[in-house]
C-alpha cells in the first residue's frame, strides 16, 4: 500500500452523479468519502478527519463558501486543505474561494489525471507545511531550553560572585540568599495587602528579587582594610565605604550599556544605588528622602539592615532576631519607610524562620 492510499479524501457535492464520477476517479489512490451536502460533511467530520476536502461551490442550503467559512472558524478542522470543484469558473468566484482559505480551484468538467495531480501536489505541500511547523516548534523548544540553561548558568555565576563578595565582610556568608528570602516574603505581603499599588505596578516583579543579588557589588572596589576592619570606621574610611553604592550602580550601568536594556539590570542598578538612602534624608549617596527613594531601594534597606543586624561582622557580634526587630521598629520614619516597617513587623515571624533555616547545618548546606 502506497502513502497516498492511506489518505482520506472527502468529496462534497449535491449531485449524485458527480459523487459517483469523482469516487471512481479517486478510489484506486485514496480512501474516498462521497458526501451529498455541507450539513452532512460536518456530521461526518465528527467521526473522521480527512487529509483533504474536495468541495463543490453551488449547493443548496449551505454553499461551498459558507462551508469553508465554517470550517476555518471551527478550530479543529480549520487546517484541513480544501480544493474547490465547480463549474462556477468566473474570476470573482475563484478569488473569493481563495480568499476564504481554499488552497486550489479546479473547474468542472475536469480530467482524472489533472485532478489526481492537483490532489497529490496539495497533499505534498500540506505535509511539508506540517513538517516545517513541527520543526519550528522543536526549534523553539530547543531555544527555550538553551535559554533557560544560559539563564541558570548566568544566575549561578552572579550568585556565586555576590556571595563570595559578601564573605569579605560577612564571616558567616549567605547574606545575599537571606536578603532575597526577606524580600520575597515582604513583597508577597505587600501584594496581599495592596500597599503601594502604583509603585508595585511599575516594578517588574519577576526580576525584583533576583536583582537584589547585586545590591553590594560595588564593594568589590573597596579595600579589605576597610571591609574587614574590626572596629568603627573613621570619617575618611566611612566616606570610602559609602562609595560602594555609586560604584555598584555605575558597574551595572556599564553592563546595561553593552547589552539590551533589561528589567533585571534596571532594578539591580536602582537597588545598588539607593539601598543606603534613609527615609529622613540622612542616607547616601544622594541624600534622598521619603518617596523620592524608589520602592525597591526602600525595601532593600529594611532587608539589608535586618540581615546585617542578625549577622556577625568584623566590628560586632550578631543581634538576636528579636533585638534586630526592635532596632528596625525604632528606625520607623527615620531610617525606614513607616509603611514598610509595618510590613516588616507583620512578617517578622517568617523572617526569623529564614534566619533559623540558614543557621547551623542549613547555612553550611548553602555554602
Amino acid at each position: 500500500m502506497t502513502d497516498q492510499a492511506r489518505h482520506r479524501i472527502m468529496l462534497v457535492d449535491d449531485n449524485v452523479s458527480n459523487l459517483a464520477i469523482g469516487r471512481s476517479m479517486l478510489k484506486d489512490h485514496y480512501e474516498v468519502f462521497p458526501i451529498p451536502s455541507g450539513k452532512k460533511l460536518f456530521e461526518v467530520l465528527e467521526h473522521v478527519t480527512p487529509a483533504l476536502i474536495l468541495l463543490d461551490i453551488l449547493m443548496p442550503e449551505m454553499d461551498g463558501f459558507e462551508v469553508i467559512r465554517k470550517l476555518k472558524d471551527s478550530g479543529p478542522w480549520g487546517e484541513i486543505p480544501v480544493i474547490f470543484l465547480t463549474s462556477k469558473a468566473d474570476e470573482g468566484s475563484e478569488l473569493e474561494g481563495l480568499s476564504l482559505g481554499a488552497i486550489d480551484y479546479v473547474a468542472k468538467p475536469f480530467s482524472a489525471p489533472l485532478l489526481l495531480q492537483r490532489i497529490k501536489n496539495q497533499l505534498l505541500l500540506d505535509s511539508q507545511r506540517r513538517e516545517l511547523r513541527r520543526y519550528n516548534e522543536d526549534l523553539e523548544g530547543l531555544v527555550r531550553e538553551k535559554t533557560a540553561q544560559v539563564m541558570d548558568l548566568q544566575n549561578t555565576v552572579i550568585s556565586t560572585l555576590a556571595d563570595m563578595l559578601e564573605y569579605r565582610d560577612d564571616a558567616t556568608g549567605g547574606h545575599v540568599f537571606r536578603t532575597q528570602r526577606y524580600l520575597e516574603i515582604m513583597v508577597a505581603k505587600i501584594l496581599e495587602t495592596g500597599l503601594y499599588p502604583e509603585e508595585m505596578a511599575r516594578l517588574d516583579l519577576e526580576w525584583l528579587v533576583p536583582s537584589a543579588l547585586l545590591h553590594d557589588i560595588g564593594k568589590i572596589a573597596i579595600s579589605d582594610s576597610i571591609l574587614r576592619k574590626p572596629g568603627p570606621l573613621d570619617r575618611d574610611e566611612f566616606e570610602e565605604m559609602k562609595r560602594h553604592s555609586r560604584l555598584g550602580a555605575e558597574a551595572i550601568g556599564r553592563i546595561s550599556d553593552r547589552n539590551v536594556e533589561h528589567a533585571f539590570l534596571q532594578l539591580a542598578k536602582t537597588i545598588a544605588l539607593t539601598h543606603h538612602e534613609k527615609w529622613d534624608g540622612t542616607g547616601y549617596p544622594d541624600g534622598l528622602s521619603g518617596y523620592d527613594i524608589p520602592l525597591e531601594g526602600r525595601l532593600m534597606a529594611v532587608a539589608d539592615v535586618y540581615d546585617a543586624l542578625i549577622s556577625d561582622r568584623p566590628y560586632k557580634k550578631a543581634f538576636s532576631p528579636e533585638e534586630a526587630r526592635l532596632i528596625i521598629t525604632e528606625g520607623r520614619g527615620r531610617h525606614f519607610d513607616p509603611k514598610l516597617v509595618d510590613v516588616f513587623e507583620s512578617v517578622s515571624g517568617e523572617l526569623e524562620r529564614v534566619v533559623r533555616e540558614f543557621a547551623g547545618d542549613g547555612l553550611a548546606a548553602m555554602q
